[in-house]
């Protein structure tokens, strides 16, 4: 069985955009909603008496998606904006994060369910320090494809040569990141080229327009290739006339497929039992696939609980050490010896920041021996993305986030007020060589 579908018509493709400031991205994404006739008329008449009272002619397609007065006053996108339109051949959620260096977090934030990034680059400027640092971070969070929309092609001539070098610098960078699957497309967003209609301008590029590479890029999985993993949020037991007996265990399926029959194990006690039914909607069914909401009944009468984890196949083992490639999103830094709670799936445990091994400057060129590392000795600031060691009060059960971008994500939460710290990936995101950092002393009774 697979979800995987050719007929695009109603697939539903998650992406993001990203780009330095100045470089066009809400001009990009404004021009591709209005093309592709997903902006309504009074937000357009809107746009258009927004702009006159600026002094400006023409309508500015950026102010469709630059939605906060502080956006506006400085021309800047600040904050994650999500935005839904459809084509007749697929719909669409696309997320527009902002180019500051000090908003990379609002990138994670966007990118994190992203199945494609777009990256957008100043024709004129090239690969900048931001370019990298988008590219690193869509390779962080295990985007599967990548697009190079490289923008302004008007302002250069839409000279062949100043985007083929664009091209080759990025996809050489990408590449040694582990981005398998880059797509470079030259587009002036101002004028419309490449952007939904082909360009009168680039005879010389015989590849997609934006859209048409986001209308087919391939979306989803096939559920089947991987193991089954539902973590439990509710257990319902409704002890009433009409079922006196029935204990179920509600959830959303992380991954893989689960099937009436199927042998499964719960963890972390490790029991192991059969799923012997599943309910979606109110009625009875045979499997469910990711990411479908349902209540699985298990055979045996064992102890399940919110927080565990239904597992069929090949189980995770599960530790209370953990060591992840983390991105920190809170002005409070992170440092060795902090007590935090680790939020993974529907289970929150209290946990210890052993050590900081190091922060992954992402912004540097890649040298043989990977990106450059420093010291994790002064812990992370807002923004920083690093390795970390930690330790848990109970036991998860963690697959690597290049394995399952689902069950491999955690996030820390500060235990005081419940603000989140820290966007964690389990594994080492990168192929990078590790430093020598200071560890706290073992706290094994801290809890």
């Amino acid at each position: 069985m697979s979800t995987t579908t050719e007929n695009s018509a109603t697939s539903l493709l998650r992406f993001a955009t990203a780009g330095s400031v100045d470089d066009g991205k809400s001009t990009l994404v404004g021009r591709l909603l209005h093309d592709s006739k997903s902006v309504l008329a009074d937000q357009l008449e809107a746009v258009e008496r927004a702009s006159l009272s600026r002094g400006q002619e023409a309508p500015d397609l950026a102010l469709l998606t630059d939605g906060l007065r502080a956006e506006r006053e400085q021309g800047i996108t600040i904050d994650v904006a999500y935005r839904y339109f459809a084509t007749p051949r697929r719909r669409f959620i696309l997320a527009d994060t902002p180019g500051h260096v000090q908003y990379t977090r609002n990138m994670v934030t966007g990118a994190s369910t992203a199945e494609l990034a777009v990256v957008l680059v100043d024709a004129r400027n090239g690969v900048v320090e931001q370019t990298r640092r988008h590219a690193a971070v869509a390779a962080l969070l295990r985007v599967p494809h990548v697009v190079l929309a490289v923008n302004k092609m008007d302002l250069v001539e839409y000279a062949e040569p100043v985007f083929a070098a664009i091209a080759e610098e990025f996809t050489a960078y990408a590449a040694s990141l582990g981005v398998k699957d880059v797509v470079a497309v030259p587009i002036s967003a101002l004028a419309g080229d490449n952007v939904v209609e082909p360009s009168a301008h680039m005879d010389w590029y015989g590849g997609p327009t934006l859209l048409e590479h986001l209308e087919t890029v391939p979306v989803g999985s096939d559920p089947s290739l991987r193991p089954a993993r539902f973590p439990v949020q509710y257990v319902i037991r409704p002890q009433s006339d009409e079922h006196p007996d029935y204990r179920g265990y509600a959830g959303q399926l992380a991954s893989g497929v689960l099937r009436v029959g199927d042998r499964v194990t719960v963890l972390p006690s490790g029991h192991t039992t059969t799923v012997a039914g599943i309910d979606a909607l109110g009625r009875e069914v045979d499997l469910a696939w990711a990411p479908q909401s349902v209540t699985v009944r298990l055979a045996d009468d064992i102890d399940v609980s919110r927080g565990d984890l239904i597992a069929a196949g090949e189980a995770p083992v599960p530790t209370k050490d953990i060591e992840a490639t983390v991105s920190h999103l809170s002005e409070r830094p992170l440092r060795a010896g902090d007590k935090v709670l680790l939020k993974h799936t529907t289970r929150t445990v209290r946990a210890l920041v052993k050590e900081i091994s190091y922060r992954i400057d992402i912004t540097s060129p890649i040298s043989e021996g990977g990106l450059e590392q420093r010291s994790g000795a002064e812990g992370l600031n807002v923004n920083d993305i690093g390795h970390v060691v930690l330790r848990t009060a109970e036991p998860l059960v963690l697959d690597g986030y290049s394995e399952n971008r689902r069950t491999g994500s955690f996030l820390l939460i500060d235990p005081a007020d419940g603000t989140t710290l820290t966007a964690g990936m389990a594994g080492e995101a990168f192929d990078t060589v590790r430093t020598d950092a200071p560890r706290v002393p073992e706290e094994e009774d801290w809890v």
